[in-house]
Protein backbone atom coordinates (compact mmCIF):
# COMPACT_ATOMS: atom_id res chain seq x y z
CA UNK A 1 0.00 0.00 0.00
CA UNK A 2 1.17 3.53 -0.78
CA UNK A 3 0.85 5.92 2.15
CA UNK A 4 0.49 9.67 2.16
CA UNK A 5 1.29 11.43 5.43
CA UNK A 6 0.74 15.15 5.99
CA UNK A 7 1.04 17.44 9.02
CA UNK A 8 -1.63 20.09 9.36
CA UNK A 9 -1.99 22.53 12.29
CA UNK A 10 0.24 20.41 14.51
CA UNK A 11 -1.85 17.28 14.03
CA UNK A 12 -0.79 14.17 12.21
CA UNK A 13 -3.05 13.06 9.40
CA UNK A 14 -2.30 9.67 7.89
CA UNK A 15 -4.09 8.54 4.77
CA UNK A 16 -3.82 5.73 2.27
CA UNK A 17 -5.63 4.31 -0.69
CA UNK A 18 -8.06 1.84 0.82
CA UNK A 19 -9.53 -1.04 -1.16
CA UNK A 20 -13.23 -0.73 -1.87
CA UNK A 21 -15.07 -3.42 0.13
CA UNK A 22 -17.76 -3.57 -2.55
CA UNK A 23 -15.34 -4.22 -5.40
CA UNK A 24 -15.91 -7.98 -5.40
CA UNK A 25 -19.65 -7.40 -5.53
CA UNK A 26 -19.22 -5.00 -8.46
CA UNK A 27 -17.20 -7.59 -10.33
CA UNK A 28 -19.85 -10.21 -9.65
CA UNK A 29 -22.48 -7.92 -11.15
CA UNK A 30 -20.31 -7.38 -14.22
CA UNK A 31 -19.79 -11.09 -14.75
CA UNK A 32 -23.43 -12.05 -14.36
CA UNK A 33 -25.03 -8.88 -15.82
CA UNK A 34 -27.62 -8.79 -13.05
CA UNK A 35 -26.93 -5.48 -11.35
CA UNK A 36 -30.08 -3.84 -12.65
CA UNK A 37 -32.22 -6.82 -11.69
CA UNK A 38 -31.07 -7.53 -8.15
CA UNK A 39 -34.07 -5.84 -6.53
CA UNK A 40 -36.49 -7.76 -8.73
CA UNK A 41 -34.70 -11.04 -8.03
CA UNK A 42 -34.75 -10.40 -4.30
CA UNK A 43 -38.52 -9.94 -4.42
CA UNK A 44 -39.42 -12.79 -6.76
CA UNK A 45 -36.93 -15.53 -5.86
CA UNK A 46 -38.38 -16.39 -2.42
CA UNK A 47 -41.82 -16.74 -4.03
CA UNK A 48 -40.82 -18.70 -7.11
CA UNK A 49 -37.89 -20.92 -6.14
CA UNK A 50 -39.34 -23.10 -3.34
CA UNK A 51 -42.54 -24.06 -5.16
CA UNK A 52 -42.35 -23.63 -8.92
CA UNK A 53 -38.67 -24.45 -9.52
CA UNK A 54 -38.76 -27.53 -7.34
CA UNK A 55 -41.92 -28.77 -9.04
CA UNK A 56 -40.40 -28.02 -12.44
CA UNK A 57 -37.30 -30.05 -11.58
CA UNK A 58 -39.42 -33.01 -10.49
CA UNK A 59 -41.62 -32.98 -13.58
CA UNK A 60 -38.75 -32.11 -15.96
CA UNK A 61 -40.53 -30.97 -19.13
CA UNK A 62 -37.21 -31.36 -20.98
CA UNK A 63 -36.93 -35.07 -20.23
CA UNK A 64 -37.16 -35.90 -23.95
CA UNK A 65 -34.09 -33.87 -25.01
CA UNK A 66 -32.35 -34.93 -21.80
CA UNK A 67 -32.62 -38.63 -22.67
CA UNK A 68 -31.71 -38.03 -26.31
CA UNK A 69 -28.49 -36.22 -25.40
CA UNK A 70 -27.58 -38.79 -22.74
CA UNK A 71 -28.32 -41.69 -25.10
CA UNK A 72 -26.21 -40.22 -27.92
CA UNK A 73 -23.15 -39.79 -25.73
CA UNK A 74 -23.63 -43.21 -24.15
CA UNK A 75 -23.70 -44.85 -27.58
CA UNK A 76 -20.47 -43.16 -28.69
CA UNK A 77 -18.35 -43.73 -25.59
CA UNK A 78 -15.00 -45.46 -25.99
CA UNK A 79 -12.32 -46.27 -23.45
CA UNK A 80 -10.09 -43.46 -24.73
CA UNK A 81 -12.88 -40.89 -24.57
CA UNK A 82 -13.86 -42.08 -21.10
CA UNK A 83 -10.27 -41.66 -19.88
CA UNK A 84 -10.17 -38.07 -21.14
CA UNK A 85 -13.59 -37.27 -19.69
CA UNK A 86 -12.65 -38.72 -16.31
CA UNK A 87 -9.61 -36.41 -16.28
CA UNK A 88 -11.89 -33.41 -16.91
CA UNK A 89 -14.41 -34.45 -14.28
CA UNK A 90 -11.72 -34.60 -11.58
CA UNK A 91 -11.65 -30.79 -11.52
CA UNK A 92 -15.05 -30.98 -9.84
CA UNK A 93 -14.49 -34.04 -7.66
CA UNK A 94 -14.81 -33.87 -3.91
CA UNK A 95 -11.15 -34.80 -3.40
CA UNK A 96 -9.86 -32.04 -5.67
CA UNK A 97 -12.27 -29.41 -4.33
CA UNK A 98 -11.35 -30.36 -0.75
CA UNK A 99 -7.62 -30.14 -1.44
CA UNK A 100 -7.88 -26.71 -3.07
CA UNK A 101 -10.13 -25.45 -0.27
CA UNK A 102 -7.70 -26.69 2.36
CA UNK A 103 -4.70 -24.81 0.97
CA UNK A 104 -6.67 -21.64 0.22
CA UNK A 105 -8.09 -21.64 3.75
CA UNK A 106 -4.61 -22.11 5.21
CA UNK A 107 -3.42 -19.11 3.19
CA UNK A 108 -6.31 -16.98 4.42
CA UNK A 109 -5.60 -17.99 8.04
CA UNK A 110 -1.91 -17.14 7.59
CA UNK A 111 -2.81 -13.73 6.17
CA UNK A 112 -5.60 -13.30 8.76
CA UNK A 113 -8.13 -12.54 6.05
CA UNK A 114 -11.08 -13.58 8.18
CA UNK A 115 -13.92 -12.14 6.04
CA UNK A 116 -12.57 -13.93 2.97
CA UNK A 117 -12.22 -17.15 4.97
CA UNK A 118 -15.82 -16.99 6.20
CA UNK A 119 -17.09 -16.17 2.72
CA UNK A 120 -15.19 -19.09 1.21
CA UNK A 121 -16.51 -21.58 3.78
CA UNK A 122 -20.12 -20.48 3.42
CA UNK A 123 -20.01 -20.20 -0.37
CA UNK A 124 -18.33 -23.47 -1.36
CA UNK A 125 -18.97 -26.17 1.28
CA UNK A 126 -22.26 -24.51 2.22
CA UNK A 127 -23.48 -24.50 -1.37
CA UNK A 128 -22.43 -28.10 -1.88
CA UNK A 129 -24.38 -29.20 1.19
CA UNK A 130 -27.48 -27.37 -0.06
CA UNK A 131 -27.14 -29.19 -3.37
CA UNK A 132 -27.14 -32.55 -1.58
CA UNK A 133 -30.36 -31.52 0.14
CA UNK A 134 -31.79 -30.55 -3.26
CA UNK A 135 -30.92 -33.98 -4.67
CA UNK A 136 -32.92 -35.67 -1.94
CA UNK A 137 -35.90 -33.37 -2.54
CA UNK A 138 -36.01 -33.81 -6.32
CA UNK A 139 -35.17 -37.53 -6.20
CA UNK A 140 -34.22 -37.73 -9.90
CA UNK A 141 -32.42 -40.88 -11.02
CA UNK A 142 -29.29 -40.80 -13.16
CA UNK A 143 -29.39 -41.43 -16.93
CA UNK A 144 -27.38 -44.64 -16.60
CA UNK A 145 -26.72 -46.49 -13.39
CA UNK A 146 -24.47 -49.22 -14.74
CA UNK A 147 -22.81 -50.21 -17.99
CA UNK A 148 -19.41 -50.89 -19.58
CA UNK A 149 -18.07 -47.44 -18.64
CA UNK A 150 -20.32 -46.16 -15.86
CA UNK A 151 -21.10 -47.15 -12.30
CA UNK A 152 -22.92 -44.31 -10.58
CA UNK A 153 -24.85 -44.08 -7.35
CA UNK A 154 -26.99 -41.39 -5.76
CA UNK A 155 -29.37 -38.95 -7.39
CA UNK A 156 -28.89 -36.83 -10.47
CA UNK A 157 -30.40 -33.34 -9.96
CA UNK A 158 -28.42 -31.17 -9.68
CA UNK A 159 -24.88 -32.13 -10.68
CA UNK A 160 -22.64 -32.12 -7.60
CA UNK A 161 -19.41 -31.93 -9.58
CA UNK A 162 -20.68 -29.00 -11.65
CA UNK A 163 -21.97 -26.95 -8.74
CA UNK A 164 -18.76 -27.60 -6.80
CA UNK A 165 -16.70 -26.33 -9.74
CA UNK A 166 -19.01 -23.32 -10.19
CA UNK A 167 -18.77 -22.38 -6.52
CA UNK A 168 -15.02 -22.90 -6.09
CA UNK A 169 -13.73 -21.34 -9.29
CA UNK A 170 -16.39 -18.62 -9.21
CA UNK A 171 -15.53 -17.61 -5.64
CA UNK A 172 -11.78 -17.68 -6.32
CA UNK A 173 -12.42 -15.54 -9.38
CA UNK A 174 -14.25 -12.99 -7.25
CA UNK A 175 -11.30 -12.93 -4.85
CA UNK A 176 -8.71 -12.45 -7.61
CA UNK A 177 -10.39 -9.99 -9.99
CA UNK A 178 -10.31 -6.89 -7.73
CA UNK A 179 -6.54 -7.30 -7.30
CA UNK A 180 -5.82 -7.48 -11.03
CA UNK A 181 -5.17 -4.19 -12.79
CA UNK A 182 -4.32 -5.36 -16.30
CA UNK A 183 -7.32 -6.14 -18.47
CA UNK A 184 -5.71 -9.14 -20.18
CA UNK A 185 -5.07 -10.84 -16.82
CA UNK A 186 -8.67 -10.33 -15.77
CA UNK A 187 -9.88 -11.71 -19.08
CA UNK A 188 -7.56 -14.72 -18.75
CA UNK A 189 -8.86 -15.51 -15.27
CA UNK A 190 -12.49 -15.23 -16.36
CA UNK A 191 -11.96 -17.49 -19.37
CA UNK A 192 -10.03 -20.03 -17.28
CA UNK A 193 -12.73 -20.25 -14.60
CA UNK A 194 -15.52 -20.55 -17.14
CA UNK A 195 -13.60 -23.19 -19.11
CA UNK A 196 -13.07 -25.35 -16.03
CA UNK A 197 -16.76 -25.21 -15.13
CA UNK A 198 -17.84 -26.00 -18.70
CA UNK A 199 -15.38 -28.88 -18.98
CA UNK A 200 -16.62 -30.42 -15.75
CA UNK A 201 -20.25 -30.03 -16.80
CA UNK A 202 -19.64 -31.47 -20.25
CA UNK A 203 -17.77 -34.45 -18.84
CA UNK A 204 -20.65 -35.26 -16.47
CA UNK A 205 -23.12 -35.29 -19.36
CA UNK A 206 -20.89 -37.27 -21.70
CA UNK A 207 -20.08 -39.89 -19.06
CA UNK A 208 -23.77 -40.50 -18.44
CA UNK A 209 -23.64 -39.31 -14.84
CA UNK A 210 -26.11 -36.43 -15.36
CA UNK A 211 -28.68 -35.08 -17.74
CA UNK A 212 -28.17 -31.78 -19.52
CA UNK A 213 -30.69 -30.04 -17.25
CA UNK A 214 -28.83 -31.36 -14.18
CA UNK A 215 -25.68 -29.55 -15.28
CA UNK A 216 -27.43 -26.34 -16.34
CA UNK A 217 -29.34 -26.21 -13.05
CA UNK A 218 -26.10 -26.71 -11.10
CA UNK A 219 -24.52 -23.74 -12.86
CA UNK A 220 -27.55 -21.55 -12.20
CA UNK A 221 -27.80 -22.59 -8.55
CA UNK A 222 -24.07 -22.06 -8.08
CA UNK A 223 -24.15 -18.52 -9.48
CA UNK A 224 -27.28 -17.74 -7.44
CA UNK A 225 -25.67 -18.98 -4.22
CA UNK A 226 -22.56 -16.90 -4.89
CA UNK A 227 -24.82 -13.88 -5.37
CA UNK A 228 -26.53 -14.57 -2.03
CA UNK A 229 -23.17 -14.92 -0.27
CA UNK A 230 -21.88 -11.69 -1.80
CA UNK A 231 -24.96 -9.73 -0.71
CA UNK A 232 -24.98 -11.25 2.78
CA UNK A 233 -21.26 -10.63 3.24
CA UNK A 234 -21.28 -6.92 2.35
CA UNK A 235 -21.92 -5.68 5.94
CA UNK A 236 -19.10 -7.88 7.28
CA UNK A 237 -16.65 -6.60 4.68
CA UNK A 238 -17.62 -3.01 5.41
CA UNK A 239 -17.13 -3.44 9.16
CA UNK A 240 -13.74 -5.02 8.53
CA UNK A 241 -12.70 -2.17 6.25
CA UNK A 242 -13.81 0.38 8.84
CA UNK A 243 -11.94 -1.37 11.66
CA UNK A 244 -8.78 -1.34 9.56
CA UNK A 245 -9.10 2.40 8.86
CA UNK A 246 -7.61 3.33 12.26
CA UNK A 247 -3.98 2.54 13.15
CA UNK A 248 -2.09 3.22 16.40
CA UNK A 249 0.77 5.71 16.42
CA UNK A 250 4.01 5.46 18.47
CA UNK A 251 2.88 8.20 20.85
CA UNK A 252 -0.25 6.27 21.81
CA UNK A 253 -2.67 8.23 19.66
CA UNK A 254 -4.49 6.93 16.61
CA UNK A 255 -4.41 7.94 12.97
CA UNK A 256 -7.45 7.82 10.73
CA UNK A 257 -6.88 6.33 7.31
CA UNK A 258 -8.75 8.37 4.73
CA UNK A 259 -9.08 7.48 1.05
CA UNK A 260 -6.86 9.48 -1.26
CA UNK A 261 -8.41 10.33 -4.57
CA UNK A 262 -5.99 10.18 -7.47
CA UNK A 263 -6.46 13.07 -9.85
CA UNK A 264 -4.74 13.78 -13.09
CA UNK A 265 -2.61 16.91 -13.03
CA UNK A 266 -3.57 19.61 -15.58
CA UNK A 267 -1.29 19.85 -18.57
CA UNK A 268 -0.46 23.31 -19.85
CA UNK A 269 0.19 23.54 -23.55
CA UNK A 270 2.23 26.59 -24.38
CA UNK A 271 2.18 28.29 -27.72
CA UNK A 272 5.49 27.84 -29.49
CA UNK A 273 5.01 31.02 -31.60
Amino acid sequence: MDFDATIRNGTFRHSRIEANPDREFAWFCRLTSIKSGLDLAALTTPLILPQNCLALAMVNPLSGPDHEVAGWFHAHLTRTIVSVLRAFTEFGSGEWIGAVLFFVMLYFVWKKWWPSLVTLIIAVPGGMLLNEWLKILVHRHRPFVDGPFVDWSGYSFASGHTIAATLLYGQLLLFVLPALKARHWRLLCIISAMSLVLLVGFSRIALGAHFLTDVLAAMIFGVTWLMVCMIAGKPMRRRTAQSQSVIPLPDGSEALLAPVEQRALPVRISDAN
